[in-house]
């Protein structure tokens, strides 16, 4: 492992001079009294041989086609007369299949939100307006107040989640 490492390191290195050498000037190859090779920017020191380095090859990406009606950014527009904000070979889905996905949606938001507004009237029994009763495992206060405040932890999170699906069930009407 220790030795492929140490071979990857100086091709990374090549690899990083040769793209900032091409740049700014030439590039030398120095061989150590140990055989080590070091890529320097100066070949003054003995053992040193100037590289050649080829042009970078550039290759512009293509253009976008135009459509049929001669315009590569115009948005293609539905079947319902919307626009499209995808690609041209975006899949569509027709209207009654998204008024079928829209009522599944607005189905399961209600369940949701049924759901929430069950466990926030049960943890609010629990709670007792901040004054909960202890548990015969809570001797200790403090570990009674954790628990109260957890209690206000889930109340706060319950109710932010109610507010967040009635905003979505507002969404969808």
């Amino acid at each position: 492992m220790k030795k492929q490492l140490s071979s990857l390191v100086p091709l990374l290195l090549f690899a990083a001079v040769c793209g900032y050498a091409h740049a700014e000037g030439d590039v030398w190859v120095c061989t150590n009294a140990d055989g080590t090779r070091e890529y320097k920017n100066t070949g003054e020191t003995k053992g040193c041989k100037r590289v050649d380095l080829q042009g970078i090859s550039m290759i512009p990406s293509p253009y976008k086609k135009a459509t049929a009606s001669g315009s590569a950014s115009k948005p293609a527009t539905t079947a319902a007369n919307t626009v499209s904000a995808g690609p041209a070979d975006f899949p569509k889905v027709d209207g009654t299949t998204q008024k079928a996905r829209d009522n599944d949606r607005m189905q399961i938001l209600s369940e949701e939100l049924k759901t929430e507004e069950k466990k926030l009237a049960s943890l609010k029994t629990d709670y007792n307006n901040g004054e909960p009763e202890r548990r015969g495992d809570e001797r200790n206060y403090a570990k009674y107040q954790e628990r109260v405040a957890a209690m206000k932890d889930d109340i706060s999170r319950t109710e932010k989640n109610i507010e967040a699906l009635k905003r979505e069930i507002g969404n969808l009407k």
